[in-house]
C-alpha cells in the first residue's frame, strides 16, 4: 500500500501539488511525532494480498484489503506506515490512535513528505478493523496535504460504501445513502483577509474576521473551536535582555510572556498556559490536563501535546487538544510561544475530533507575508522603539555630563578652598619671615652701632663689606663716588646680617 508514488506512478493518482515551504512546520507538530512502528515488534510479513485502490470523488487516492500477517489492529498499522515509509523515504508523523465509536477499528491521522515526488506533503488516514482471528482488514484515504482537509470526507463517505470490514465496522459505517452527518458536511476553502493563512472548514463554520497576520481562529455552530498559530511574545528573566530592562528600570511590554525558557514544558504547560492568558488581560482559566507529551520538533524549538478540559469562556468544561512550541531565545532572551488545537464540546465523537484535525492539517500560512506585513507592521512601532532608546541615551549622556560636570566643580571647589588656605598660610608666612628679617636687621645694626662698626658699599664692584668706623669713613673720603655707607634698611641678608 503507497501514499506515495514516483513520477511515473503519479499520472494514475492524486496529484500532489502542495509546497512544504507554505505549511507552518508547528502543525506538522499537531499530530504527535511518534512512530508507532517502533513500538510495535512485527516480524517480516509475505507480500501482502492485492489491495483496491480508487480515485476519491473530489481528489485523493483510496485504498482498502487485508494486511497479511498481521494479526492485531495495531500490527496492520505498524506495517501500513513501514510501506509508506518505504514508498516516500520519510518517516510518517502521526498522530494519536484512537478507537472507532462502537466498533472494533482503530484510526490515526498521519502526515509525510513524499521524497520521490519532489518533497511534496501528503496527509492520510489510515483505518484497521479486526475481522477474524489473524486477519485484519485496513483501508487509507490520503491526499496532498492543502487539499485533504476538503477531501476527507468526500473519500470516506466513498470509501465506506464499498468497504465493510464485518458486521461491528459495517454497523459502525456511514450509510451509503441519504444525507451525510453534520461532521461529515462538505468542507470549503477560507482564506484570511490579509491572505496570510487560509482553511478548509466544514459548511456552517466561521473564521473569526479579527484574527490576521498568519494567526487564525475559527468556531463551529455547536461551540467547537479552533485555535491555530497563536503567537505569544516571550522573554527569559534569566536573559541579559531581561537583567538589562530590570538594570534601567524598564518594564515588559504590554502582552509580553515573562518566563524561563529552559523548563520541563509538560510539568509546566499549565502555568505557561495561564500565563499567556494573564499576558492578554485574561483570568485564569479552569482546567484539568488529563495528559501532556513532549513531542519531536524541529530548529531547536520545543513542544509538548496536551489534552483534557478547559473552561475558557465561562460556558463551561470543554474537551481540547492543544500543541504548545517555544522557539529557541535569540541572544537576548527573547523567544516566542506558538500554541494550536481545538476545543469540543463534551460528548464529541471521533468523528467530530477527525473532522476538527482534517481542518487542522489543511491550514496554511504564507510564511513571506507574513514575514512582510508583520516587518511593515512593526516598522513605527520599531522606529518609536529607537526614537525612545536614542532620547533616553541622550538623556543617559546629559546626566552623566552633568555628574562629571559637578564632579570637576566639586575638585575646582576644593582647589579652591585649598589654594586659599595655602595663600594664607603663605602669606602667613612671608609676614613672619619678613618681621624675623627685619629684626635681623635691626639687631645687626645695633651690634655694629655697639662695636663702633659701618657697612660700606663698593659701587664699582657692587658688593658690601662691614669696616670699622675710622676704615670706612676714610673710604668714602677718598672716593665717595665708589664707597658709601649703607643704613641699617639697606643690610643684605647673608652678606651684612644672618638670620
Amino acid at each position: 500500500m503507497k501514499a506515495c508514488q514516483g513520477p511515473a506512478e503519479r499520472k494514475k493518482v492524486t496529484k500532489v501539488i502542495h509546497n512544504k515551504s507554505l505549511v507552518p512546520r508547528f502543525f506538522c507538530l499537531i499530530l504527535f511525532i511518534f512512530a508507532l512502528c517502533s513500538q510495535i515488534a512485527c516480524s517480516p510479513s509475505p507480500t501482502p494480498s492485492p489491495m483496491k485502490s480508487v480515485d476519491g470523488p473530489q481528489g485523493g487516492k483510496i485504498v482498502y484489503g487485508v494486511v497479511d500477517g498481521a494479526g492485531t489492529n495495531a500490527a496492520a498499522m505498524a506495517k501500513v506506515l513501514r510501506s509508506v515509509q518505504n514508498s516516500c523515504g520519510e518517516r510518517p508523523q502521526i498522530g494519536r490512535v484512537f478507537r472507532v465509536r462502537g466498533s472494533n477499528s482503530d484510526a490515526v491521522f498521519f502526515t509525510v513528505l513524499n521524497r520521490p515526488a519532489g518533497n511534496k506533503q501528503v496527509a492520510g488516514m489510515l483505518i484497521a478493523a479486526q475481522t477474524g482471528p489473524n486477519r485484519v482488514e485496513v483501508a487509507m484515504v490520503s491526499d496532498d496535504a492543502s487539499r485533504f482537509g476538503s477531501t476527507i470526507n468526500p473519500m470516506l463517505q466513498q470509501l465506506f460504501s464499498a468497504w465493510r470490514p464485518g458486521e461491528a465496522a459495517a454497523s459502525s459505517a456511514p450509510a451509503p445513502a441519504g444525507p451525510p452527518s453534520a461532521s461529515a458536511a462538505s468542507m470549503h476553502r477560507v482564506v484570511l483577509s490579509d491572505n496570510t493563512a487560509s482553511i478548509s472548514i466544514p459548511d456552517g463554520w466561521r473564521v473569526d474576521p479579527q484574527f490576521a497576520g498568519g494567526s487564525m481562529v475559527v468556531t463551529g455552530p455547536r461551540g467547537e473551536t479552533l485555535h491555530l498559530n497563536m503567537v505569544f511574545l516571550a522573554q527569559d528573566p534569566n536573559g541579559s535582555g531581561y537583567k538589562r530592562q530590570q538594570q534601567m528600570r524598564m518594564k515588559p511590554l504590554k502582552h509580553m510572556v515573562v518566563y524561563p525558557f529552559n523548563v520541563d514544558m509538560a510539568k509546566a504547560y499549565t502555568d505557561i498556559f495561564q500565563r499567556m492568558r494573564a499576558s492578554n488581560g485574561k483570568g485564569p482559566a479552569r482546567i484539568q490536563v488529563a495528559r501532556v507529551e513532549k513531542i519531536q520538533a524541529s530548529g531547536g524549538s520545543r513542544c509538548v501535546q496536551a489534552t483534557g478540559q478547559v473552561n475558557t469562556d465561562g460556558k463551561g468544561m470543554k474537551e481540547f487538544n492543544d500543541t504548545l512550541c517555544a522557539t529557541t531565545p535569540d541572544q537576548y532572551g527573547s523567544y516566542r510561544l506558538q500554541t494550536s488545537g481545538f476545543k469540543l464540546p463534551l460528548g464529541a465523537t471521533d468523528q467530530d475530533r477527525a473532522v476538527a484535525m482534517a481542518s487542522i492539517i489543511s491550514f496554511q500560512v504564507n510564511t513571506e507575508l507574513v514575514k512582510q506585513r508583520a516587518a511593515a507592521e512593526s516598522a513605527p512601532f520599531i522606529a518609536n522603539m529607537r526614537r525612545n532608546y536614542e532620547v533616553q541615551q541622550q538623556q543617559m549622556l546629559a546626566r552623566g555630563r552633568q555628574i562629571v560636570g559637578q564632579i570637576k566643580q566639586v575638585g575646582a571647589d576644593a582647589t579652591a578652598r585649598n589654594n586659599a588656605v595655602q595663600a594664607a598660610n603663605d602669606a602667613q608666612h612671608r609676614t613672619w619671615n619678613n618681621q624675623q628679617v627685619t629684626n635681623s636687621r635691626n639687631i645687626q645694626g645695633f651690634s655694629n652701632y655697639i662695636l663702633d662698626q659701618t657697612v660700606v658699599q663698593d659701587n664699582y664692584r657692587n658688593t658690601h663689606s662691614t669696616e670699622w668706623n675710622r676704615t670706612a669713613d676714610a673710604l668714602v673720603k677718598i672716593d665717595p663716588k665708589r664707597f658709601e655707607t649703607v643704613d641699617t634698611p639697606n643690610y643684605w641678608q647673608g652678606t651684612d646680617f644672618r638670620r
